[in-house]
């Protein structure tokens, strides 16, 4: 980018966290603007959110955030919807509703998240893809501020955010729940940063685990502090007499495990550093304090270890309690769906895990292929789900079943498995005895997590409604499920049209101000790329650390996607004590085969404007 580009206005259907008034570009000249196009299903964009926030605290004074919410689902192009992910997810700044994407189009965005850099004068002054950039865009402000104040363009001051009112529940916004075995529930109370018990009757707080501040402290139940936590998990108790203690939280912002004593509620980390995944773990054993996670979203207890659904890096790992111990258990970090050996297979934002009643199969909720997987002897299978971009509501033969974004499971005693269809507003059921899909409860408000307590009542943690709800008595028996035929969706992106032959894939990477790639440990650069359908690649699908690819594109396929991952690390220059970088990011890239199509395809991964 060479040439200057004025910032286009934004527009979209409405604005949140600005008391209602519209903002112009004009409004925010004089002020650092970052532009960060996301979504509120993809945990890279959940990720981003966490890394702006310091940088928002830091630069109160010259930075505005603008969320443009540019949606992949159908269920977040619903404004309520939005509403409720802007405070579920604690977002600070004005939100632009923007459900065509017509600013996704406008600043030719590509990937979910992206973030473009306006300067004080109104001009694009770099644009990056995915997560890890918070170190440079530090650097890129500074720069800026200097710039602004010695040419006088920068204005210091208040922003347009306007916080909304507080609201008033006993939960807010739930994620996930465990049955105890004296009918009582647990439940991550996720919006409040604490883990919560309910009475039997699935009201009553009996108390609460972590004082409701986000933080990361260990300690007695009224003094911990969680950030956004989710999965729960129950060990055995010959299990938890030996860890010291009985209950396993997946404390999902903070990228850590916490273990709970429930007699006392003190609460002690026992895996993860806090600090985010940015390299890789094999499947040998680590200490488990001494591994980085990303997004812990469910865990379960299976084949004599905990699971984790590793959501922000599209993996299953494992984490042993007894020897302290933890490392990957399946998946790549590709984001796709590819059944196989689990080392070799593709998962995409696993965030539901549940254990047959008879211990040999884990079920996976895989919410962004809207699919249900399962893993039994060691191998990684797929019973509901086509893939990144098909969802729907459609019941039947699981080949033609589709769902929308599900984020829990619960098996039951009879083998089937039901489905928190979150974005459906539906608990679906899966019967692997006839391999097929029916509908057995609708119009709830994001179910997140279904609960089997010992009694044989199934509880739902309907999510955005803040509260427990029962299935009703019958629900589950042949007469009381239903078949649902439609809608079917896709999402549908502008193709990018590509000749068929020799085309050049460039991922553009330039270091952020001070910093430059780094080999350390080991090549500073990766580019894994696969298609759908595999056919239309002749050429290029695998890895390289080569951020260039010759990709050869069969003129015969018409049309398909892209699946592109890039990653790049760098470090600081010059300096005595360097930290590093990890910048990473996942394209599903859909193209169209067509005479005169282009033969290179630029994906900016970070880029400047050199003007």
């Amino acid at each position: 980018m060479s040439a200057r580009v004025r910032a286009p206005e934004l527009r979209g259907r409405a604005w949140l966290n600005t008391g209602g008034k519209a903002i112009r570009l004009a409004d925010l000249r004089g002020k650092i603007v970052i532009a960060d196009f996301w979504t509120f299903c993809c945990i890279n964009c959940l990720h981003v959110l966490d890394e702006l926030r310091p940088l928002e605290e830091k630069y109160a004074d010259v930075l505005v955030v603008i969320g443009v919410h540019s949606p992949k689902f159908e269920h977040e192009k619903d404004p309520a919807a939005l509403a409720a992910a802007v405070e579920r997810y604690g977002v600070h700044h004005p939100v632009l509703d923007d459900p065509e994407l017509d600013m996704w189009q406008q600043y030719a965005a590509r990937a979910w998240p992206t973030l473009a850099v306006i300067d004080p004068e109104g001009y694009v002054v770099a644009t990056m893809a995915g997560e890890g950039h918070a170190e440079g865009l530090a650097r890129l402000v500074d720069d800026l501020i200097a710039t602004g104040e010695a040419k006088g363009t920068l204005h210091r001051g208040d922003g347009p955010y306007v916080p909304p009112a507080e609201p008033q529940t006993t939960l807010r916004f739930p994620g996930k729940a465990v049955a105890l075995p004296d009918g009582g529930l647990l439940v991550s109370d996720s919006a409040r940063h604490r883990v919560v018990e309910l009475a039997a009757d699935g009201e009553t707080v009996v108390r609460a685990i972590g004082n409701g501040s986000r933080g990361r402290a260990d300690g007695p139940g009224g003094a911990a502090t969680f950030s956004e936590p989710q999965g729960l998990s129950l060990l055995p108790p010959h299990v938890a007499e030996v860890a010291g203690y009985d209950l396993v939280v997946a404390d999902t912002v903070n990228h850590l495990l916490r273990g709970v004593r429930l007699a006392t509620g003190e609460v002690v980390t026992v895996a993860g550093t806090g600090r985010q995944w940015r390299s890789t773990v094999d499947d040998h054993a680590h200490d488990a304090l001494s591994v980085d996670l990303s997004s812990p979203w469910d865990l379960a207890w299976y084949d004599g270890k905990i699971v984790i659904a590793m959501a922000g890096i599209h993996q299953l790992w494992w984490f042993d309690p007894i020897k302290r111990t933890a490392g990957m258990y399946a998946g790549t970090t590709v984001e796709a769906l590819r059944d196989g050996p689990l080392a070799q297979a593709w998962l995409a934002q696993p965030s539901g895990l549940a254990v047959s009643t008879d211990g040999t199969r884990l079920w996976v909720a895989d919410s962004e292929t809207s699919a249900i997987r399962y893993v039994e002897n060691g191998v990684l299978g797929t019973a509901v789900g086509q893939g990144l971009f098909d969802f729907g509501h459609v019941d039947g033969p699981a080949a033609q079943a589709l769902l929308q974004h599900p984020l829990g499971v619960c098996a039951l005693p009879d083998g089937s498995v039901l489905i928190a269809d979150t974005y459906n507003g539906a608990v679906r059921r899966y019967d692997p005895t006839t391999d097929s899909v029916a509908t057995v409860a609708t119009g709830l408000a994001e179910p997140s997590d279904l609960v089997l307590t010992p009694d044989g009542t199934v509880l739902v943690v309907e999510s955005a409604a803040h509260r427990i709800t029962r299935l009703a008595p019958g629900s589950l028996s042949a007469a009381g499920a239903s078949t649902v035929d439609g809608p079917r969706h896709r999402t549908e992106r502008t193709p990018t049209e590509l000749a068929a032959g020799e085309v050049v894939l460039d991922v553009v990477f330039t270091p952020a101000p001070g910093q430059k790639l780094d080999e350390t440990y080991g090549p500073s650069t990766r580019l894994v790329v696969s298609a759908s359908p595999p056919e239309l690649l002749v050429e290029g699908a695998g890895t390289s650390t080569e951020l260039s690819r010759r990709l050869v594109i069969d003129g015969s396929v018409t049309d398909g996607v892209l699946q592109v991952t890039a990653q790049a690390a760098t470090c600081d220059a010059d300096v005595e004590h360097a930290a590093c970088h990890l910048t990473r990011q996942d394209w599903g890239v859909p193209v169209r085969v067509v005479d005169g199509g282009l033969a290179r395809l630029p994906l900016i991964l970070r880029g400047m404007d050199a003007g």
